[in-house]
């Protein structure tokens, strides 16, 4: 690596050839982002670094490089970290555009090294498929034949195809057995576009299950485009299965990750690369969200596997760092872990897991920087001074939360944007600010009384607390200070995408491929 305050591209490629550890950090905002990034960039926006980047990137002396496109936020992303204590951070030499013109390759959507690798997947396994037509033809005629669907359960209640039944990536083998007990049961995969299904269908390839087996072509962008209609809220998913199930699923998984190279390591073994101070080590627990609730090894991670495949650089933002997946049956760690092989990832399933290990409950609690002290107020004194005027409210929330509902009045305000923000806010005499929980908020609260000289204070419990006091509320964009670009709006999200955008989508999906090719730096295989 150089040693000026700059990496170049050169630098980077160099490092990711040679299988070192980095982090290649854009601080622009999710849909900026979005339109141009490259491979192995990972999207910690600077309006909420100091929430994510302390798990996403563990290590404060892994070698960090960041970026913007010439809006200043790269600069200012320097302080924070340092102020968090990283002490090998450095700025991208030229940015975005130095990047691009030094030759190097850009992607669009987000995501992207995992859906460029499920491309590459059915391009080197010619992974089967059946068009929308195909497959809403075999259930109008009543064949033999199961739909499961790979995404998220929240995805799926969103929108799904009729008979389809929430089977989440991970869960795929070993689950399927059960619910197409007859070898002849034809079993469909489908997402919403490509990758989970092509990966999940792939899964059931390798894994040996015998029935005949398809990914739904497109997924649910396939479906809509082909005049299809999809229904919604349903709330069909897997039931438990048998010992018998387990234990063949298990030894189907293991196969498939002794095939990928997948190593193994014991609880020892993790103990002692969690002290390693020269190495970055995640520990992910890929099986459902209330298993993970239920009990887990102390200092895990929940990362449901089918999401770690498909998002593998919102959790492991340090490419080149150790991965250790843990599970209580051997099927899921193992399938997730035999992708991540793939993916280029050194990766390791813990063996010899007993319950007792499990000994952790609850969700996982996010690390965080030492919260500031700040006066707090309560949801019925901001109504109070709300009635009497002089106050403002800024949001510091999701925009897609805001615009769903937030306190009358209230300014959606983005906190990487605050200085124009605050300027387009009616001058008052005192400033509350919140957002769901009031944690981002908190970070901004020195920051909105040095730019207005105002008292400043939070809303103690965020929105929650004012809706949990049953608060009026007031819904859609009423008061935006900022541009809503905090999230990319995906083409296949909904049923509201214009056909356009879903084919441009697919379109993309497609050419990913060649992109690699010209990218060079991807270390993927396929087995």
């Amino acid at each position: 690596m150089t040693t000026s305050a700059t990496r170049s591209y050169t630098d980077i490629r160099q490092a990711l050839l040679d299988r070192q550890e980095l982090a290649l950090v854009d601080v622009r905002e999710e849909a900026p982002f979005a339109e141009s990034h490259p491979l192995f960039a990972v999207n910690i926006p600077l309006s909420k670094l100091e929430l994510e980047v302390l798990a996403r990137i563990p290590r404060k002396d892994t070698p960090v490089t960041v970026y913007d496109n010439g809006e200043g936020l790269a600069q200012r992303a320097l302080e924070r970290f340092a102020a968090l204590g990283y002490v090998d951070v450095k700025l991208l030499e030229g940015g975005l555009a130095g990047w691009r013109d030094a030759g190097g390759e850009l992607f669009i959507d987000v995501n992207v090294p995992s859906k460029a690798f499920g491309e590459l997947v059915e391009h080197h396994r010619h992974t089967p498929s059946l068009a929308a037509e195909e497959v809403k033809a075999l259930l109008d005629a009543k064949a033999d034949v199961v739909v499961l669907d790979a995404r998220r359960f929240d995805e799926y209640q969103t929108m799904s195809i009729p008979t389809g039944i929430s089977v989440p990536g991970a869960e795929l083998v070993l689950r399927a057995r059960e619910l197409a007990p007859d070898p002849a049961t034809r079993i469909v995969v489908n997402c919403a576009g490509r990758t989970r299904s092509i990966i999940g269908t792939q899964s059931l390839v390798n894994a040996g299950l015998p029935n005949p087996i398809s990914a739904l072509r497109n997924g649910t962008i396939g479906w809509l485009l082909a005049g299809q209609t999809l229904d919604h809220g349903q709330a069909r998913r897997f039931a438990q299965v048998t010992e018998d199930t387990r234990e063949i699923a298990s030894a189907d998984a293991r196969r498939v990750a002794d095939k990928a190279r997948v190593q193994r390591a014991s609880l020892t073994e993790l103990h002692t690369w969690q002290a390693d101070t020269t190495r970055t080590t995640y520990l992910f627990d890929v099986r459902t969200p209330e298993e993970f609730a239920a009990g887990h090894l102390p200092g895990a991670r929940s990362t449901p596997g089918g999401q770690l495949v498909q998002e593998t650089d919102h959790f492991a933002s340090v490419r080149g760092a150790r991965i250790v997946l843990a599970d209580d049956d051997g099927v899921r760690a193992n399938m997730s872990a035999s992708w991540l092989a793939q993916l280029g990832w050194e990766v390791h399933v813990l063996d010899g897991l007993q319950a007792a290990h499990f000994s952790e409950q609850g969700d996982w609690d996010a690390p965080g920087p030492t919260p500031p002290q700040v006066e707090e107020i309560a949801p019925e004194t901001l109504a109070q001074w709300q009635a009497e005027g002089g106050v403002a409210v800024l949001d510091f929330t999701a925009s897609a939360n805001y615009v769903k509902q937030h306190i009358p009045g209230a300014w959606w305000t983005l906190r990487a944007d605050l200085k124009n923000a605050v300027a387009k806010v009616p001058v008052a005499e005192r400033y509350v600010l919140t957002c769901g929980s009031s944690r981002l908020a908190r970070l901004a609260v020195d920051e909105v009384h040095a730019l207005t000289g105002k008292p400043v204070f939070l809303l103690k419990g965020g929105t929650a607390s004012w809706i949990k006091a049953g608060l009026a509320l007031e819904h859609g964009e009423t008061n935006l200070a900022s541009p809503r670009i905090d999230r990319y709006r995906r083409p296949y999200e909904g049923t509201e995408a214009p056909r356009e955008a879903m084919q441009a989508y697919l379109d993309w999906e497609y050419g990913l491929v060649a992109q690699l090719d010209r990218d060079g730096t991807h270390g993927f295989y396929v087995i």
